[in-house]
């Protein structure tokens, strides 16, 4: 057993609810099983040009950003994971901690849970691990159904945050026997909260993607925080699959595992849609600091990641999730210096190439006007 099983099985699990065990093996199954998507995220499709000549200092690069009207120092979000197992407020509180310590957002996981059980809302108040920086609150578009807004804003207030996540996963509740089946009005519901939280909203997928057309809808209401959480990374259909009760249901999960529209994909047709109406956030399979730099010339203004933090905090607690964002850090602005870039913005003007299965992706949507293809 390695040690990020063994770390994971030393852990207790709480037993009390329906949400709070399906969260707990969501994350023993993410750390205990292969459930990484068979396709690409295809950001090593993007081959950002080396400059000999960068004309910058290392000292020079700037990785800092403004993020619901906050100034972090890196473009990076640990991005919503779990609430309501065993160890999820020692996990939280670690993510908080480092994400202050280095000065990068932090997005709690599901606060459905706080709706049906106050008693776990201790697995989220961690403002006071974070006191400086992004803290997010996070909750399922299909709860919206459930719940008026002003309830939703509660959740907010609860625990101090900035803003909150609305998560869209149907193709993972399509794998629960316990999931959702019904999706219609969402859109609105979602543009209800925009106004009602005055836009403090980021929209976010699950390891799906996001499709033109549905990017189009989003832009449409006014939704100026995007997360596209492209397939490649976690794929939680085949999570589904790892804990599906019967053989049918296990069987529609594998068939739909690696379902989805690929981080590159997703995030060049998000920053063609919404242009500069929006602060879009890569997810999905970022696994080091060039994958985000590759991500953010392609348009994000941001870059999530969450399987990565999770392996770390299992392995060495706090001390490892903040030496993951250091080497996050560092590995992109070594991509920043090798291209000239000296902040973000720089970077997202990077000459880049197109190759691959994701030029063929573009030119089927025509978007072959980017970069230097």
């Amino acid at each position: 057993m390695d040690d990020k099983k063994r770390n994971l099985s030393e852990k207790r699990w709480r037993p009390d609810t329906l949400i709070s065990q399906r969260k707990s093996e969501h994350l023993q199954i993410v750390a205990d099983h292969d459930v990484a998507h068979c396709g690409n995220t295809l950001l090593d499709n993007i081959h950002l040009l080396h400059q000999a000549l960068p004309e910058l200092d290392s000292d020079e690069i700037d990785l800092s950003l403004e993020f619901f009207s906050k100034k972090i120092n890196a473009p990076f979000i640990i991005t919503s994971m779990t609430g309501g197992a065993e160890f999820a407020r020692e996990m939280n509180c670690s993510f908080a901690n480092s994400a202050q310590k280095e000065g990068v957002a932090f997005a709690v996981g599901s606060q459905r849970v706080m709706l049906h059980h106050p008693e776990v809302a201790s697995d989220f108040t961690v403002r006071q691990h974070i006191p400086d920086g992004v803290l997010l609150g996070n909750i399922g578009a299909v709860q919206l159904s459930e719940y008026p807004p002003e309830v939703i804003a509660r959740l907010v207030e609860s625990i101090e945050a900035d803003g909150i996540c609305v998560h869209l996963n149907v193709a993972q509740e399509l794998m629960q026997k316990e999931g959702h089946r019904h999706f219609r009005g969402l859109l609105d519901k979602i543009a209800y909260l925009v106004d009602y939280l005055e836009g403090r909203v980021l929209v976010k997928e699950t390891g799906a993607g996001m499709s033109p057309e549905m990017l189009g809808k989003l832009s449409s209401i006014g939704v100026s925080y995007i997360d596209v959480s492209g397939s490649g990374g976690t794929s939680f259909t085949k999570v589904e699959m790892h804990r599906a009760p019967d053989m049918d249901l296990r069987r529609l999960a594998e068939t739909f595992a690696d379902w989805g529209v690929p981080t590159a994909v997703s995030v060049i047709g998000a920053r063609r849609i919404f242009k500069d109406r929006a602060c879009l956030v890569a997810s999905g399979g970022i696994a080091t600091g060039l994958d985000a730099a590759r991500a953010i010339a392609a348009g994000a203004d941001m870059v999530g990641f969450a399987r990565p933090a999770l392996y770390a905090f299992l392995k060495k607690g706090t001390d490892g999730v903040t030496a993951l964002i250091k080497c996050f850090k560092q590995e992109l602005k070594t991509a920043m210096l090798l291209t000239g870039s000296k902040n973000v913005t720089a970077l997202q003007r990077a000459t880049r190439v197109y190759t691959g299965e994701l030029h063929q992706w573009l030119s089927a949507y025509g978007w072959l006007d980017e970069g230097k293809q």
